[in-house]
């Protein structure tokens, strides 16, 4: 059913505006570091696609992806199979992540960040009774969970386990479970990762170089290194956009994980407090619209806007927090920010979501009742 009403303009504004300055500054990081305008044109394919299918998106009921979450689950975890598969799968990096589609290389972990939020909304909704017991809820969910995160852990793809194991434990807490619970499975899982990167000698050496060698002597990481040299050329103002040099030969992936160094290089504190500002925005205009989805007892929207809010949260935190040298390197991408295709596509389509939801929530009564 249709709302009759447009998107938040405010909040579609600030969307926006995000989308073009991080094309502009991945385009700006890009160049330096490979020299090639191809990513810029691959950015810029990538961002029309993502808004060709969030224009598509804001046109569909929440209820449409209630309806087809358990297809949308299923789908993503046969991708995370096909990575593994020859001629099909790509791997870069010592990391095999990838699907490849010739002209595109497409990360089905970045797709079950989504569909793991939908389908644990409607897992919340179906099973209300069972997460309101201990060990029930926890166990069902650990079985959802546990299948795309031992997919993902093949992958080696650590950091993408932590985001959608987090936000699944996020939703299943606001949605009533057990405090008492939730914290015996904190527990286990950080032990879990712990152990994982302690037997894995090239995490282990990069987590251990982090927190026990001087950042400014041999030991150090070089990479955090040189982000935060970048970060204190650029001062208050910045060198000035595309000026900044740190991106051409020392600083490595700095179109992806650490494109906020060179925001902070080339348009100094004013650009990063700028990104963070904008952030800040969207994530508490989010919560807010999963809080009165909650108040016209639109539970499934809600539980879905407050996934996708908590899914953002972590990511830009935890990325903008390894760019400023608070945390070891980790391969986070920087939502609408960084260059990348599948990040780009679904940081979109998520937040379409978003916008969706809202549209839902100032409808009239007479259409709420058809609302989920």
């Amino acid at each position: 059913m249709k709302t009759g009403l447009f998107p938040d303009k405010k909040l579609l504004t600030t969307i926006l505006v995000l989308i073009v300055f991080g094309w502009i500054m991945s385009f700006s990081a890009s160049l330096g570091s490979t020299g090639s305008y191809s990513y810029f044109f691959k950015q810029s394919f990538f961002i029309v696609s993502g808004l060709g299918v969030g224009l598509w998106v804001l046109k569909k009921p929440v209820s449409f992806f209630k309806e087809n979450s358990p297809f949308f689950y299923g789908a993503t975890l046969v991708l995370l199979i096909l990575v593994f598969l020859p001629v099909i799968g790509h791997s870069a990096g010592g990391a095999t992540r990838w699907v490849n589609f010739i002209f595109f290389k497409f990360q089905p972990s970045e797709m079950m960040k989504l569909t793991m939020i939908l389908f644990m909304a409607g897992f919340l909704i179906r099973q209300k009774e069972d997460i309101r017991k201990p060990r029930l809820g926890l166990l069902k969910t650990l079985i959802i969970v546990a299948l795309p995160g031992a997919l993902l852990m093949f992958e080696t793809d650590l950091g993408a386990t932590i985001i959608i194991t987090a936000t699944a434990f996020a939703m299943l807490f606001a949605a009533g479970s057990y405090l008492k619970e939730l914290a015996v499975i904190f527990v286990t899982f950080v032990t879990s990762f712990g152990i994982f990167i302690y037997f894995d000698p090239v995490r282990s050496k990069r987590f251990f170089s982090f927190w026990l060698n001087n950042l400014w002597d041999k030991g150090g990481v070089e990479q955090t290194r040189q982000a935060l040299i970048g970060i204190g050329r650029g001062d208050w103002t910045g060198t000035g956009l595309g000026a900044g040099i740190q991106k051409y030969v020392k600083l490595s992936e700095a179109h992806t994980d650490m494109i906020f160094s060179v925001i902070g290089e080339e348009l100094g504190i004013v650009g990063m407090m700028f990104v963070l500002l904008c952030f800040a925005y969207i994530l508490g205009k989010g919560f807010n619209i999963a809080k009165e989805a909650l108040k016209n007892g639109r539970k499934y929207s809600s539980y879905v806007a407050f996934g996708i809010c908590t899914w953002f949260s972590m990511q830009v935190s935890v990325n903008i927090a390894m760019n400023l040298g608070l945390i070891p390197i980790k391969g986070f991408t920087l939502p609408l920010i960084s260059y990348g295709g599948s990040s780009m596509i679904f940081a979109i389509v998520a937040l379409a979501i978003l916008l969706r939801i809202d549209m839902e929530n100032r409808a009239g009564y007479d259409k709420q009742k058809h609302f989920v």
